[in-house]
């Protein structure tokens, strides 16, 4: 079990996840969506995840997985600060 000893856990637990992650990583486009850095291509927030109704959108992501439906969705996203 892994006690929390301070509120900036989280930042070191995100950049171990993007640095693990990195091929997964995606920006945001001027026009709303994201493009992928690695084999370049367009994908979305998937609708059922908390970022996707969000005023403000992140610059940067980290997905999980993506979900190829009417578009290509990622799901399991977190923000890169």
């Amino acid at each position: 079990e892994v006690e929390r000893s301070s509120t900036s856990d989280t930042v070191e637990i995100r950049k171990a996840l993007a640095s693990g992650f990195f091929y997964h990583a995606c920006k945001l486009q001027k026009s709303g969506f994201y493009r992928t850095l690695k084999n370049p291509h367009t994908v979305y927030i998937h609708p059922s995840s908390g970022l996707h109704k969000s005023e403000r959108l992140p610059r940067w992501l980290v997905y999980h997985e993506l979900v190829y439906t009417t578009k290509e969705f990622m799901r399991q996203v977190f923000e890169v600060e």
